[in-house]
């Protein structure tokens, strides 16, 4: 295992020859701050200090600058305390967080969209001290001493050149859940005791050291905040805008070799005209719909890779761009490192092309909620909260295990459902989800974006087809768009209000 690490991080050029700075910089930053976004840019300020760090709305950094900006930010904080980042994608995020680094601030990590409501209720139970946000959010901020980002240019200028403590105490990275079952929870996420779990995302994702990483998937989300580490310990150029436009994602990847996305801001990519020369696009955080993989690689190329996993597992899967073109609807294979498998309700493993519930175990499964919860475990390894099945190899996510409805003693996977109709002329997004049904238990509800010459009869005939009667949806809605959060991922307790 640890030669395959080794050979992976070589392949990949992280690990390479170094003049005497560079590695000057690699062990005085591992000595000062073991390994986390600190070292990383010690690191980098060592081994490429002129190198572009971040190219956002407001210019360009090189790696040599946010070391020194991040350092004299640190002073603003203290150790133990806890700071709320409520900013959007750019410099501030990036900045904020690897000053809460080195000096042993906690960073939670805030959803902007969530609600003034909400986003109180999280500050009390994650027992925030310190908010840092954008000034478009004043009117939603709790009662909670308070840095705009328009503010840290001046705590970075005023800020001390007197050096930071050694090996301060390690801030928990707290995460919240998506929330689209109920209110988010705070999930803390481990930091890396080594370089094995960049290994293991680099041994099926072909990036490579030194490249240019347009991130358009929000830094507060998990696939957003992997991107962001995967990068630096690349050295890569992180390209980042505050909001996501289409056209504007485009034109910036002419300049970059990867990018890493949401499956809806594929989508919405696709509606363009432009296809800029890539290397890789990755793609996480929800579903990827296997009509968007099947033109992805046709547009593109066979550049798409698509991770399947969560903010409590961080990993399961992660498909090739020669998976997908076989099987457009699967999530591929672990990757270096990671365990996998399909269980029943009582934990024995099912037979291959069985439907089960999946665990998983790697080295980046978190550490619990902060409310003193957790996922079940099995044998050292994390549900992830889903079912699926495993077919010559490669893994299939049928769906949430909550999600799965019995309409007259059988049980129906939405997922399967929203696939199919996905495939239809003209549907561009579809939401399939169980409903009360007083004769059958439950029954299936389709939720349709785009078929504007679709008729609900027409999608439940091609169902019909297709799957078993029971998986027929009786109900068919025709809608503007899906209700989603700010990470993209469909809120379908919203569509069963809209009932």
């Amino acid at each position: 295992m640890v030669t395959r690490v080794l050979l992976t991080l070589v392949k990949a050029g992280v690990i390479r020859p170094l003049g005497p700075r560079g590695l000057a910089g690699t062990v005085r930053g591992y000595l000062h701050w073991d390994i986390t976004l600190a070292w990383g840019y010690q690191t980098g300020a060592g081994r490429h200090p002129d190198r572009a760090a971040i190219v956002d709305d407001e210019g360009v950094l090189t790696y040599a600058e946010v070391h020194e900006r991040t350092s004299r930010l640190a002073h603003a904080f203290r150790p133990r305390e806890r700071v709320g980042l409520l900013l959007r994608n750019g410099r501030a995020f990036i900045e904020t967080m690897t000053a809460c680094t080195k000096v042993g601030a906690d960073a939670v990590l805030l959803n902007t969209g969530l609600s003034r409501g909400q986003l109180a209720q999280v500050a009390q139970d994650q027992e925030i001290d310190r908010i840092v946000a954008d000034r478009e959010f004043a009117g939603v901020l709790p009662d909670l001493p308070t840095f705009f980002a328009d503010e840290l240019e001046g705590l970075i200028a005023n800020g001390p050149r007197t050096s930071l403590p050694r090996r301060p105490p390690r801030g928990r990275l707290i995460i919240l859940t998506s929330g689209t079952t109920g209110s988010p929870k705070g999930a803390r996420r481990p930091e890396p005791a080594s370089l094995a779990p960049a290994a293991a995302l680099l041994s099926r994702i072909p990036l490579r050291h030194g490249d240019v990483i347009s991130i358009t998937s929000p830094l507060f989300h998990a696939w957003g905040l992997a991107a962001f580490q995967l990068g630096l310990v690349l050295g890569a150029t992180l390209v980042l805008r505050r909001k996501f436009d289409p056209a504007q994602a485009l034109r910036d990847a002419d300049r970059c070799t990867a990018m890493f996305v949401v499956p809806v801001m594929l989508q919405r990519m696709l509606e363009t005209g432009h296809r800029p020369k890539l290397r890789v696009i990755a793609s996480s955080g929800s579903a990827l719909p296997p009509k968007v993989a099947a033109r992805t690689l046709s547009e593109f190329g066979p550049v798409l890779y698509n991770l399947y996993g969560s903010t409590e597992v961080s990993w399961a899967s992660i498909a090739t761009p020669e998976e997908m073109l076989k099987e457009p609807g699967t999530a591929g294979k672990p990757p270096l490192g990671t365990r996998l498998a399909i269980v029943d309700e009582h934990g024995t493993p099912v037979a291959p092309g069985e439907t089960g519930r999946i665990f998983v175990g790697n080295e980046m499964l978190f550490d619990g909620y902060t409310n003193g919860t957790s996922k079940e475990s099995l044998n050292g390894l994390m549900s992830t909260g889903d079912l699926g099945y495993l077919k010559d190899g490669l893994l299939f996510v049928a769906g949430r295990d909550d999600e799965m409805i019995v309409s007259g003693g059988e049980n129906v996977y939405p997922h399967d459902v929203e696939d199919l109709i996905s495939t239809m002329e003209d549907v561009t997004e579809v939401a399939v989800l169980g409903v009360p049904d007083d004769e059958w238990g439950q029954r299936l509800a389709a939720f349709v974006v785009g078929a504007k010459t679709l008729t609900a009869e027409q999608v439940r005939d091609h169902v019909k087809a297709n799957l078993a009667r029971y998986s027929v949806p009786r109900d068919v809605f025709f809608v503007e768009e899906l209700p989603r959060n700010a990470a993209g991922k469909v809120l379908k307790r919203q569509l069963r209000d809209h009932r």
